[in-house]
């Protein structure tokens, strides 16, 4: 159990109080250091309180963000669990940080079948351009992600029945569940255990996290994937209502329903999957609004964007080396994340014959085979320091993808962007540092040399973009708390209290009806209608009296 933050500082000034009384009325060598080793002993046991978290993740780039919140957990003396499959892509059975339990079941997110996954949602991205094309993409990609969620579902399955396994999580008494909620597996079993639900969360299954626990005006809250920002015409805010009635649609015919059986089953009947999210405890939401557009927002919901970030460290000596080469022209990055299993050939030689005609050097993480094009300032990689070198003072460039790890250590460092983006959240994340003047977007599919040189020229040349990032990274410091703190503290506070459910709305057990004041209005309304109605009915029957006498004097 964690106790108070008070009462740790408490305990602390007791503690340096008897040990400054010790050393002074004392006078025996022996005894000094007694009462020295005896001060200290309870000073660090007085500031660790170990708490008990089941972690339920989600592999890939997203193992990468959870992974930062487990070594800080196990930092500060807590024991974590992880659940895991033996196929993990990311998620190592051994770790020094973390005990696993490995579940004997496809997870459908090895290196391969994800591979294959986005190559397919690539290949939809280079189909021919009609008006609609968003919705209809939204179509596609839900029927592919819906395959996903039918092997999520066996891994939930696995779990309910090994009555072993589950009589374990329920004996383990741990304080917390912390899930990432893209996948509602670890919101369904925290439920199940009635563990306290805190969520490292960008998306749900639902789409983007907000829109599941906060009051999101369609008017100037943009939907992810609709390529809009907060200040929309008529007809974008027409698509912005289309496209958020499609992804209802989505969820309720390709997602739901693969896991309403099972809900019932262990949950009880009636159990809706939107309302088991809005009763989570804490949203940890990986959003700083140096970055997001401004939008309304919920007492349970804690802001951590960035807060993978750290001061960069050395770079490897080959490494630095090349990068010293540079002289004053210095030198730029381009790296598509992790997930990204290779780019099309032609595109590749297009890239690489661009960056050969630029007086900076070049590091790419690329894979497949070595573009022909490729130039002497070029070197390719499997892998980089991206944070590293995004920190050193000779980083001209980022040219990314727009992952959202990738955009935060942009900000924090103060590098100016060239976006490419290939698929999911990528191109809106890119133009929201477009918006604020940081970064430029250039449509990867319809790129040649000259578009993206151009494109590198403009960033690279205009001082501006270099200028507004740093103001974004001055504005993203600028905190109290470290990120990683904040998070920290309220998974603590999460611990200490057996819940948050002070903040959490009870709004979800609302009707919809209700929720949006329908049967209010319809009331009011009818009241209206009928004071309305009364009143002249009786100002007419004034009225007919009043005729009749009338005419009975005439």
């Amino acid at each position: 159990m964690l106790s108070n933050p008070r009462n740790k500082f408490g305990w602390i000034i007791f503690m340096l109080r008897l040990c400054h009384w010790s050393k002074g009325h004392i006078k025996s060598t022996k005894m000094k250091n007694f009462w020295t080793w005896t001060c200290l002993f309870w000073l660090c046991t007085s500031v660790v309180h170990a708490g008990k978290v089941l972690v339920f993740p989600l592999d890939g780039s997203h193992w990468v963000n959870m992974k930062v919140i487990i070594e800080e957990l196990h930092s500060r003396n807590h024991q974590v669990t992880v659940i895991r499959h033996t196929d993990s892509w990311y998620i190592k059975e051994n770790s020094p940080f973390y005990r696993s339990i490995s579940l004997d079941v496809e997870s459908g997110f090895d290196e391969h079948s994800f591979s294959s996954f986005v190559t397919q949602l690539m290949e939809m991205q280079r189909e021919e351009y009609f008006v609609f094309k968003c919705l209809w993409m939204e179509i596609k990609r839900a029927k592919k992600t819906s395959d996903y969620y039918v092997k999520a579902r066996k891994t939930l399955e696995s779990i309910f029945e090994n009555k072993e396994m589950l009589q374990m999580l329920k004996n383990s008494k741990y304080d917390l569940i912390l899930t990432d909620p893209a996948i509602p597996g670890g919101v369904i079993l925290g439920h199940y255990l009635k563990l306290p639900l805190v969520f490292n969360v960008r998306w749900t299954t639902h789409g983007e996290g907000h829109f599941q626990v906060a009051p999101s005006p369609l008017s100037y809250v943009p939907l992810s994937r609709t390529e809009l920002s907060d200040q929309m015409s008529f007809f974008q805010r027409v698509l912005n209502v289309l496209i958020f009635c499609l992804f209802q649609y989505r969820s309720e015919i390709f997602f739901t329903p693969h896991y309403q059986d099972i809900m019932e089953e262990y949950l009880g009947p009636d159990v809706k999957l939107h309302s088991l999210y809005q009763a989570a405890d804490l949203w940890l939401m990986r959003v700083d609004f140096v970055f997001e557009f401004p939008r309304p927002t919920m007492p349970n919901v804690v802001y951590m964007g960035g807060f993978q970030c750290k001061p960069a460290k050395p770079l490897p000596d080959h490494l630095e080396e090349f990068v010293q080469s540079s002289g004053e022209h210095g030198f730029i990055i381009m790296s598509l994340g992790t997930l990204i299993p290779g780019l099309p050939a032609d595109l590749a030689e297009e890239i690489a014959a661009a960056f050969a005609e630029l007086p900076q050097k070049v590091i790419w993480r690329h894979k497949g085979s070595r573009p022909s094009t490729l130039g002497n300032n070029t070197l390719l990689v499997d892998w980089m320091p991206q944070n590293d070198l995004l920190g050193h003072p000779k980083i001209k460039l980022f040219v990314s993808h727009g992952g959202t790890n990738g955009i935060y250590e942009a900000i924090y460092h103060g590098v100016p962007l060239v976006g490419l983006p290939l698929i999911f959240d990528q191109k809106d994340n890119i133009i929201r540092i477009e918006e604020r003047g940081a970064g430029k977007n250039i449509d990867f599919f319809d790129i040649n040399k000259d578009i993206f040189l151009q494109g590198l020229k403009d960033v690279l040349n205009e001082p501006s973009y270099r200028m507004n990032m740093q103001k974004l990274s001055r504005l993203h410091r600028d905190t109290p708390m470290r990120p990683l703190d904040t998070a920290l503290f309220w998974i603590e506070f999460v611990m200490r209290h057996k819940g948050a459910a002070h903040l959490r709305t009870e709004s979800y057990k609302l009707p919809w009806y209700s929720y949006h004041s329908v049967d209010v209005m319809v009331f009011l309304l009818t009241a209206a209608g009928l004071l309305m109605f009364f009143t002249f009915g009786l100002l007419w029957l004034c009225f007919r009296l009043c005729f009749k006498s009338q005419q009975k004097h005439e």
